[in-house]
């Protein structure tokens, strides 16, 4: 009888070999990273609110997302990236998006572009977040239409991402800016430093619970721990830091979910009366 061997041998798949080509890529890139926390408590209880009042579970990665189109729009420069001795600023805003979905037995992170999120509402991006994470393809890309990646050779993965991060057609499709939120489900506080080749990337880590004082009063609060990394290239270090600022500011406040609100309870308030008459 053969004595065991004490390991076992697995493949090391295409999905985990594009994974491994792009933080490859990532780590040559000039990145500063803004770690912070965002006091999210106000959004938080208008989600939970909405759910309790239609039984409907409103994605907070969507929101994250929605503000960052919305903050964008005050940094327009901020949406473009670098072809050689050009700036390539673009005129919509995209979002890259990686949320984590089972493929083959792993789970792998598939990034899905939301086009133009300057020209949508919350409830759309939400919707189409929703959308890509019900996907239930059996290949990575497949959510988006680029399941053909898998046909590239292993050894041309690096170049193939090099040359999509500097070409316009790539980067209208899927953006200069990226969203992780992989971190979010962490249990305890927790802040991501993502390898990334994006002008600006936001990774989402874990909500800790903090006690702060308002008017007066000491309450326990929800803060969101982020990451706001930039592209040193085209950002320096005191833009960044007013973008992080305000996009801070835009989280907190709850707007967008307030105008859902608002259009729901309308719509309501307007079915009712029709109803009536």
């Amino acid at each position: 009888m053969s004595e065991p061997k004490g390991y076992r041998v697995e493949p090391f798949g295409g999905n985990r070999r594009m994974v491994a080509a792009s933080a490859a890529v990532g780590r040559e890139e000039n990145t500063i990273h803004f770690m912070t926390e965002v006091d999210i408590t106000g959004p938080r209880r208008l989600i939970a609110e909405h759910r309790e009042r239609t039984g409907e579970s409103l994605s907070l990665t969507a929101y994250i997302v929605t503000c960052l189109a919305r903050t964008l729009e005050e940094f327009p420069r901020f949406n473009s990236f670098r072809k050689g001795s050009r700036l390539i600023v673009l005129d919509d805003i995209t979002i890259n998006v990686l949320f984590e979905r089972e493929i083959g037995g792993e789970d792998i992170p598939e990034p899905v572009g939301i086009q133009a999120v300057n020209r949508k509402t919350y409830r759309q991006v939400n919707d189409e977040l929703r959308t890509a994470q019900q996907h239930t393809g059996e290949h990575l890309g497949s959510a988006t239409g680029t399941a053909w990646i898998r046909f590239i050779p292993g050894f041309l993965l690096r170049t193939f991402i090099q040359l999509a991060s500097r070409n316009i057609g790539m980067q209208k499709r899927f953006g200069v800016v990226g969203v992780t939120a992989v971190g979010m489900f962490g249990s305890v506080p927790m802040w991501l430093t993502p390898l990334t080749s994006a002008t600006i990337t936001v990774a989402v880590g874990a909500i800790a619970k903090r006690a702060a004082l308002v008017d007066g009063d000491l309450h326990e609060r929800e803060h969101l721990c982020l990451t706001v990394s930039f592209d040193h290239d085209i950002v320096d270090g005191a833009p960044a830091a007013r973008f992080t600022s305000r996009f801070g500011e835009l989280l907190s406040s709850g707007d967008e979910l307030r105008r859902l609100m608002g259009d729901t309870t309308e719509g309501r308030d307007a079915r009712r009366t029709s109803a009536s008459t």
